[in-house]
């Protein structure tokens, strides 16, 4: 099957770019780094624990953060927090940048990625700015802290022929495989994030224009193209799978678990994950994996990055440079067309 039916970057795409508005953020979360996030849900015992929550409705009701950010951060100031009484910290008050820094660095000595790192800076820059906001803290020690470099390895992708043989050779019987199957096409036919996807209502696939709405960071909307297989896909979804898994519960929910209730993207994980073992002789891939392949081939296939940036739902253009990449072949093809003494064919 054609790469340019799966993943459609022409007059739709162009469209896009001419000012369809709201579209992403800025920042790029835990989800899509891939990082450790800790578990919030254990009851502790640090000093800070009691300004928790307030501290979350602050970044839901202000900051507008992703569920999953919200999750790694309020776990990164719990452990700050346990921290912070483990060195005899008095009050809130005390909480200082020689407090911080000592505790990022014993988090360096502990062997947590430059990813965690730079991730738990930012909570705390977070953090302490909020406490000085509120008047806990007299002065902000937050942007007194350092942000450490972080390693860009290129990301695994699956070659295009991969792609294709896992979406064309997939198990499709039942509702199950239905719906597996458009949940793979979508993922990479469009590039959304895992959390996009579960958040998909029924009303958000536009047949007719070929476009789905998705709802990304920070309830930021965008549009993005459909292919024919990903359309044909949720076509077979809708009309023969999900009436089977559909309950009183279900609401607009576009995918659904197997009790009915709206997918989770745990759920979502894990069927990525046991469709690609199934098939076999391919990379073992998250979800993410499926949204860095899709942006490659587009790239492979021609799309120029600003395409792939309103794709993606990216606000700016570096973040999507820093993690998509072109192929040792693209670059080869065009310096072949571009340069007088090109690479021979």
């Amino acid at each position: 099957m054609a790469l340019i039916s799966r993943l459609s970057v022409s007059a739709t795409c162009r469209c896009l770019i001419s000012g369809i508005p709201g579209r992403s953020v800025a920042d790029v979360s835990a989800e899509e780094r891939d990082e450790e996030v800790p578990e919030t849900e254990e009851a502790g015992s640090g000093l800070l624990d009691e300004l928790l929550p307030e501290f979350a409705t602050f970044l839901k009701a202000e900051r507008n953060v992703s569920d999953h950010t919200l999750r790694a951060y309020l776990g990164d100031i719990r452990e700050l927090s346990r921290y912070a009484a483990s060195v005899g910290l008095a009050t809130p008050a005390d909480l200082d940048v020689n407090v911080l820094r000592a505790w990022l660095a014993r988090q360096y000595a502990l062997g947590l990625s430059r990813a965690t790192l730079a991730r738990r800076t930012a909570a705390a820059r977070t953090f302490t700015r909020w406490l000085h906001r509120r008047g806990t803290l007299a002065g902000d020690p937050g942007p007194l802290l350092g942000t450490p470099k972080r390693t860009r390895d290129l990301p695994t992708v699956l070659a295009q022929e991969e792609a294709g043989r896992l979406l064309d050779e997939m198990d499709v019987t039942g509702p199950i495989g239905l719906r597996d199957l458009a949940i793979l096409e979508v993922l990479y036919g469009t590039g959304i994030r895992v959390s996009e996807l579960c958040g998909l209502d029924v009303d958000d696939v536009d047949a007719g224009r070929k476009t789905l709405r998705v709802f990304g960071k920070g309830g930021k909307e965008r549009t993005v193209p459909l292919g024919e297989p990903a359309l044909r896909a949720l076509a077979d979804w809708q009309r023969a799978g999900r009436p089977h898994l559909v309950t009183d519960g279900s609401g607009p929910a576009l995918f659904l678990g197997v009790r009915g209730g709206r997918l989770h993207p745990t759920s979502a994980r894990r069927i990525v994950h046991s469709r690609i073992a199934e098939v076999g002789e391919m990379p073992d891939l998250a979800p993410h994996g499926l949204r860095h392949s899709a942006a490659t081939h587009l790239l492979e296939g021609g799309a120029d990055l600003r395409s792939v940036q309103e794709i993606l739902g990216h606000a700016s253009l570096q973040t999507t440079q820093l993690y998509t990449h072109v192929s040792v072949e693209r670059l080869k093809q065009v310096h072949r067309q571009a340069h007088p003494r090109g690479v021979a064919e």
